[in-house]
């Protein structure tokens, strides 16, 4: 494994241990260099080659950092804990993996994404959709959030 802060190759685990949800191993590691920086990994199985489906045809590797990096800027600044967060990514994954299928269109992760950031904290739902559904005006904002307190009634 190589270090994030320096690149160098000798690095060792300090400690080792499934994450709360059992879905990965959390490894904290100790860099080999002078600095002995530490970072934390994460294994995860990997159940299936999955291909994901641009909206223009092309298709490349799914990238479960993707995911990751847009919802976390869906949640800054909120009162979700990135536990809760990682819980939720991992489980967008399964559900996706869940499907069967190799190669799945982008409007199907983003519908999971959008039902679980519904649930799970409104802003950060409205943050997502914003550029999900690419809200070019102040109206597109209003008109997705009237749609959500006519759900409420």
């Amino acid at each position: 494994m190589l270090c994030p802060f320096c690149r160098e190759k000798d690095t060792s685990v300090v400690d080792s241990r499934p994450t709360e949800d059992g879905t990965a191993i959390r490894r904290r590691r100790l860099c080999g260099c002078d600095r002995k920086e530490r970072f934390t990994t994460f294994e995860r199985v990997q159940f299936q080659e999955l291909t994901v489906i641009k909206g223009n045809g092309k298709r490349e590797p799914f990238d479960r950092d993707k995911i990751s990096k847009s919802i976390r800027i869906a949640t800054r600044k909120r009162p979700i804990d990135s536990e809760t967060i990682e819980k939720f990514i991992s489980k967008i994954v399964r559900n996706l993996e869940g499907l069967g299928e190799s190669e799945i269109p982008t409007p199907t992760i983003g519908k999971f994404i959008m039902d679980g950031l519904s649930s799970l904290d409104k802003v950060a739902y409205v943050r997502f959709a914003s550029v999900y559904k690419n809200f070019k005006e102040a109206k597109d904002f209003e008109q997705f959030v009237g749609n959500l307190d006519d759900k409420k009634s």
